[in-house]
């Protein structure tokens, strides 16, 4: 593991991001809005994986194919 980060530790509320992106904009379902990154920045390679975990919701998962 290279990273992780909770929604506790963002810098503003996940209420507020959306707020401030559907004031300017129509969220539609399956949007999804990045939010940037938690510490520990490390470079990705082909090989990686990037995995999104929300209890209750479930987990996205994406293979890197190649990376600059």
């Amino acid at each position: 593991m290279k990273q992780r980060g909770r929604i506790a530790d963002m810098s503003f509320s996940v209420a507020s991001i959306i707020s401030t992106i559907s004031s300017v904009m129509t969220l539609q379902e399956g949007d999804i809005i990045a939010t940037g990154t938690p510490a520990g920045v490390a470079p990705m390679a082909a090989g990686d994986s990037v995995e999104v975990k929300i209890d209750g919701i479930g987990t996205l998962r994406h293979g890197v194919v190649s990376a600059v």
